[in-house]
């Protein structure tokens, strides 16, 4: 027997904070390892001279690392669609969380403990493989928590959202003190045993706290193993429709966003005046930057949506995104300030801009995401029809896997263009769209009929 919505905290059913307690760990493992992936990919611990060879390093050119780090985060992502169909047909969201967690640790074990390029490889695949599994299982398992039309959704998921970036935020600071002082293998050392520990702590208290939401699967199946077919109704059509139309909106919005971990984390160690007095800040802790300011600010805007729900002034998800995405491509436009105070594009590379002004990207990008990712989550549990909500949980992260892949390139074309070309041209472009969204918002409110 389910039950859901028996136990309360805060407001919200009690599983809530236990899925959010192992998203935290699995964030902490994923966000502790992006924040120094690239740095250890081009590291190249034979040339001369170089005084981080001692961390360790592969020694690949920064276009090709770029397209690596690309190709991987966006696989992390491509693969929460197989992911959420074998979470719906076969083993159950609860079962998918676990495999997930497997997969990460031992892949994050597997760049722990070898070096050469071969294995590194293998290593990516298995935390690609794991994220596929994790992903979609994680927030749909969140969806089934709440009654079909709970108004409490957004804040629910803004919730979830705000929690599991306090793994976010705590992980660079972790896992790059070890990476940037003593290896960068001691990183993913660190990442694997904060995931171990999120595994283990879902394990223990799952039943407990979740009962039996999502431990069966969704979809039916018939003695010969084919999935029951229900035809879609009209409206769950148009919902779709809306789905799709949105996701391509995002796909640009998410190419720019994750701009942190590659073009962000090479141009800040390289050009941004990281020291405060005689001390140097880790580059890898500008990756806690983003996270921080959801902690600090998700509460916030969870309290706003419920509060303006309550009075029928919530904006609609389509206008959310819309709004979103505009202050995301605003955002850029101190990375190009940072870039003009140390004298446009071509200027010494002794002169370093002031960190001042990552800190008010990440800021702005961060306000962005908030009106943007937990929101998406949101959508798809409204939207999508309840018998594929993992499916479209994994159809809203291949949007991500593409636009990790292209901005991947971005490496690649900052070297060849220059920053403040690419910056720029992100920013008009991103803005552009936001502003179409928020011309398309109101035929697609009415699209969803009635859930948007």
């Amino acid at each position: 027997m389910d039950n859901k919505g028996n136990k309360e905290l805060f407001g919200h059913p009690v599983g809530l904070y236990l899925v959010s307690f192992t998203a935290i760990w699995e964030r902490f493992s994923y966000y502790g390892m992006r924040a120094f992936l690239i740095l250890y990919m081009i590291n190249d611990i034979s040339k001369p001279g170089n005084a981080d060879a001692r961390l360790g390093g592969l020694g690949i050119p920064e276009g090709y690392a770029g397209i690596i780090y690309g190709i991987f985060t966006g696989m992390c992502y491509l693969l929460a669609l197989p992911g959420g169909i074998v979470a719906d047909r076969y083993l159950g969201k609860r079962r998918s969380i676990i495999v997930g967690s497997i997969f990460i640790i031992f892949g994050l074990f597997t760049l722990a403990f070898n070096n050469g390029q071969y294995m590194f490889f293998v290593g990516l695949s298995l935390l690609a493989i794991g994220n596929g599994f994790f992903k979609p299982a994680a927030p749909a398992l969140i969806g089934d928590l709440y009654e079909q039309g709970d108004k409490r959704k957004d804040s629910a998921f803004t919730i979830f959202y705000t929690l599991f970036n306090g793994g976010a935020c705590l992980a660079p600071i972790i896992c790059g003190i070890f990476a940037e002082e003593y290896a960068y293998k001691y990183g993913f050392l660190i990442a694997g045993t904060g995931m171990v520990t999120g595994l283990l702590a879902y394990l223990l208290a799952g039943q407990k706290l979740l009962g039996d939401t999502g431990k069966h699967v969704v979809q039916k199946q018939d003695k010969e193993n084919k999935i029951e077919k229900i035809p879609l109704t009209k409206e769950e059509k148009d919902r779709i429709r809306v789905i799709f139309i949105i996701i391509f909106f995002v796909t640009f919005f998410w190419m720019g966003f994750e701009q942190a971990g590659s073009t962000f984390n090479i141009f800040s160690k390289n050009f941004i005046d990281r020291t405060i007095g005689s001390w140097e800040v880790p580059n890898s802790w500008f990756q806690s930057i983003n996270p921080l300011f959801i902690l600090a600010l998700g509460t916030v805007f969870s309290a706003i949506w419920l509060f303006l729900a309550k009075r029928d002034k919530n904006p609609s998800i389509p206008a959310k995104m819309g709004y979103g995405t505009i202050i995301l491509g605003a955002g850029f436009l101190f990375m190009i300030g940072a870039i003009l105070q140390r004298g446009g594009e071509n200027p010494d590379v002794t002169i370093k801009a002031n960190m001042l002004w990552v800190v008010a990207t990440y800021f702005f990008h961060t306000i962005a995401e908030l009106f943007v990712s937990p929101i998406g989550l949101s959508m798809i549990s409204r939207l999508a029809p309840q018998s594929r909500t993992s499916f479209f949980m994994g159809i809203w992260f291949v949007s991500i896997f593409l636009a990790n892949t292209i901005g991947g390139f971005m490496v690649g074309f900052a070297n060849q263009f220059g920053y403040f070309a690419v910056y720029l041209t992100i920013a008009i472009y991103i803005v552009s769209l936001g502003l179409i969204m928020l011309l398309l918002s109101k035929k697609l409110l009415a699209m969803t009929h009635g859930k948007g």
